[in-house]
């Protein structure tokens, strides 16, 4: 392996905004490079002149490079820096004393996403094919049936994610043996995008997290905790790594030399990082400067960390003169000389490719495909087509009975005062605190009194107001040995009334340290206002409440068997010879009574609710074995229309959450639909949502449950994700899976438009626990009742 040198940097930059899909959308291009070497160079492409021409920093000067000429993109190595002319046809280099040579000049293949490490530069172009072309040593040579959307270079090597969406990245150069290495070591991820550094290289997969390989000197890739797409560029040294928070662009760092920020604003906003050997240089958002810190600055120099290098302004992005696709800077007129606009960097989230496309119905990914099967994948397309008549019809009657001008009044009820906030979700308004309970419920009866529940008006401020003495003593004093578990906003507990009913009781947590209050305050209210008027077999039923000075509990009826996550993941709830779990009928029953319960909440709650943490833990299980669903402290009320959509701050579990939802903030009731789509590949494969591969050194890395079975079911590979522990397959219940495991893909959808609604998939999960009764399989046991709705 090639031996670093004290004096080499490399430099490796990659935005996200670079990051495109297969539809060909594109970003920011890298405006600010480091060259090493003999001397530690510094570039940018200056903004607001005629030309965007590149200046650079060396030794305490400040000089142009080739004043009259506009560049787009610019990258350092190993006494070399490059840039890319405006529109992508020119590719020029100069050496350490400034010399100019033309790699590359072509008018018609257009290069762009240019990455150099040591003396490799390599740049995606344009022609069919192919799409990446490299030069070292002078000489040219181009990666043949390599087409890639993002490429970066490190010592010796190039990594790229391949354009056809397929699993894993290709490597290549003359360090062949550790871009092999690297290239294995992600063989088994979908990537959106890599960075390479020294000898690691890091990339953030199909389903947002942030996964590094290599070499591991110094902590380099240990990556933080961190959410599903967290973090928005990545800046690669030789000992460290560097990252940029989506949220606010603030910078994250880890390993040695590069990521020391001790004594530099960790807080500032910056629109671009790169990394050295051991420094990091950050484009700032405040003026578009450019400033380093890092163990290497400080040595190498006699400037502070976070000094301000002497150039002009920066631009963010190249000034082009095509369309943006998600919007530009808003003095983009100013920076670029009125010669072109600065597109902003997409949301890593809006650029994931679309999953591959699900089977013609009818034609599944099997040698013999059912009749029975077929007719099942058709019921989307079934249901659709009802839904539309009715919404016709709904229509019809409208017009016709003058309701849409006025003339009459339908379900003329008042709504409960709750606002939608960032922060903390639902909250209620509060002009009184000490009775913000009883005029909830005030409202909550007045408004939900003819909803179209069916029974649910029989139960109208059924509810019980218990004081917290009865609790207290129903739960022994709310002993260890009585908890059960955990909700939105306190601890559950197993507790016995006075008149021998058997409840579950949450308790908020009154230590403000330990959880904000105004939250906890949220989640009770939340509940409160919608368990109170929600009465359905497969919704979890309120029983009453308690609040007494900052005391606030929930009593509900006691679900004997658990949640499913327990009997799932939980090693001693599975056996093979009695669990009821290990029966794929049952499995099915139960994705099916809990698809019930959410559409209840979305179709016939009125006003509608979004549940917002669909998740197995959520999902639990009475005596009967009946699942119902539990926990609204995150609920939202739903729009009052498909096309209204409503801006709050994503929450919810990590691995269930919706990824749009989580990009975009904006909640739609698809997002349960995906929700509800893990916890049936859960039911599937006996995986948690978020998982450890078993076969890495560290402990396993997390593997999304989305990214793990997707492509297995789409590949028509699903007996290879099946939960082994599940008793063979009965006749007809293999298609009964193969539709289960379908309609779950299609829940999964990265789109919200592209998922089926809740009716969809009660109609699917009927027909494939249908398909389980025509089958020799039954399930034995008398206390279970499978009733159709």
């Amino acid at each position: 392996m090639t031996t670093l040198t004290a004096g080499v940097i490399y430099t490796v930059v990659l935005l996200f905004s670079v990051v495109y899909s297969v539809h060909g959308l594109g970003g920011s291009a890298t405006t600010v490079s480091v060259t090493y070497g003999s001397n530690v160079t510094i570039c940018g492409i200056v903004a607001g002149q005629p030309s965007q021409r590149i200046q650079c920093w060396r030794n305490g000067q400040v000089f142009d490079v080739y004043s009259d000429v506009s560049f787009e993109s610019i990258a350092g190595g190993r006494d070399l820096l490059c840039g890319v002319r405006s529109g992508g046809s020119s590719l020029v280099c100069w050496n350490p004393n400034l010399f100019p040579k033309r790699l590359y000049y072509n008018e018609t293949v257009l290069l762009s996403k240019l990455a150099i490490g040591d003396s490799q530069i390599c740049a995606i172009t344009n022609r069919t094919g192919w799409n990446v072309d490299c030069w070292r040593d002078g000489e040219q040579f181009s990666t043949r049936n390599a087409r890639l959307q993002s490429i970066s270079s490190g010592l010796g090597f190039t990594c790229g994610v391949p354009s056809n969406n397929t699993v894993g990245i290709i490597c290549f150069g003359i360090n062949s043996e550790l871009a092999s290495s690297i290239q294995g070591e992600f063989s088994n991820f979908s990537m959106l995008n890599i960075a390479v550094g020294g000898n690691h290289a890091c990339g953030v997969n199909s389903t947002g997290f942030l996964i590094c390989r290599g070499d591991n000197d110094y902590g380099k890739i240990d990556v933080p905790i961190h959410k599903p797409f967290e973090f928005s560029a990545l800046a690669l040294g030789l000992n460290h790594t560097c990252a940029l928070r989506s949220l606010n662009n603030s910078v994250v760092c880890w390993g040695g030399g590069g990521g020391n920020m001790s004594g530099y604003e960790t807080g500032i906003s910056f629109e671009s990082i790169v990394a050295g050997l051991d420094f990091t240089c950050g484009l700032t958002t405040n003026n578009l400067s450019v400033v380093c810190w890092g163990e290497g600055w400080v040595r190498n120099g006699v400037f502070p960390l976070g000094f301000k290098l002497p150039l002009g302004t920066i631009l963010p992005g190249p000034c082009v003169r095509s369309d943006c696709v998600c919007g530009m800077y808003t003095q983009y007129d100013n920076l670029c000389s009125g010669s072109g606009t600065i597109c902003k960097p997409c949301d890593i989230a809006s650029l994931l490719p679309p999953p591959p496309p699900p089977p013609p119905v009818g034609n599944v990914p099997r040698s013999s495909p059912s009749r029975p099967l077929r007719r099942g994948l058709l019921s989307f397309a079934i249901v659709g087509s009802v839904g539309t008549f009715a919404g016709i019809c709904t229509i019809v009657y409208c017009l016709w009975t003058g309701v849409c001008f006025g003339n009459k009044k339908i379900h003329n009820s008042v709504q409960p005062t709750i606002t939608s906030t960032a922060q903390n979700g639902p909250q209620l308004s509060n002009s009184s605190s000490a009775s913000r309970s009883t005029t909830i419920r005030r409202q909550v009866s007045r408004a939900f009194g003819r909803q179209r529940s069916g029974t649910s008006s029989k139960h109208a401020d059924r509810e019980e107001e218990f004081t917290f003495a009865d609790l207290a003593l129903a739960t022994d004093n709310f002993s260890h040995e009585n908890k059960i578990g955990a909700g939105s906003f306190g601890v559950v507990y197993k507790g016995k009334l006075l008149d021998g009913r058997e409840v579950a009781i949450k308790r908020g947590e009154t230590n403000q340290k330990t959880k904000k209050f105004q939250e906890k305050e949220s989640a009770f209210d939340s509940e409160l206002v919608f368990l109170s008027r929600l009465h359905h077999k497969h919704l979890v039923m309120l029983v009453g409440y308690c609040e007494e000075r900052e005391e606030k509990l929930l009593v509900y009826e006691y679900m004997k068997n658990g949640a499913l996550y327990d009997h799932l993941h939980d090693k001693k709830n599975i056996d093979t010879n009695s669990s009821l779990l290990n029966s794929w009928k049952m499995r099915i029953k139960i994705a099916l009574d809990a698809a019930r319960g959410i559409e209840y909440l979305h179709n016939y709650a009125v006003p509608s609710i979004i549940h917002r943490d669909i998740k197995s833990s959520n999902i639990l299980l009475d005596a009967n074995w009946v699942a119902r669903v539990s926990d609204f402290g995150l609920s939202l009320m739903g729009p009052e229309s498909d096309s209204e959509h409503r801006p709050t701050k994503a929450a919810g579990t990590v691995g269930y959450i919706d990824p749009e939802y989580y990009g975009l903030n904006v909640v739609t009731a698809k997002s349960d639909v995906y929700g509800l789509g893990v916890v049936m590949l859960e039911l599937l494969t006996g995986k948690r949502a978020i998982f450890k591969s078993s076969d890495d050194n560290n402990g396993g890395t997390p593997i999304s449950l989305v990214e793990y079975a997707v492509p297995a079911i789409f590949s028509g590979e699903l007996a290879k994700v099946l939960d082994k522990r599940v008793r063979p397959l009965e006749v007809n219940e293999g298609e009964a899976v193969e539709l289960m495991a379908y309609t779950a893909v299609h829940c999964v959808n990265l789109e919200g438009r592209e998922r089926p609604t809740m009716s969809d998939i009660v109609a699917n999960l009927e027909r494939a626990l249908s398909l389980c009764d025509d089958s020799h399989g039954s399930i034995s046991s008398g206390q279970i009742s499978i009733i159709s709705e």
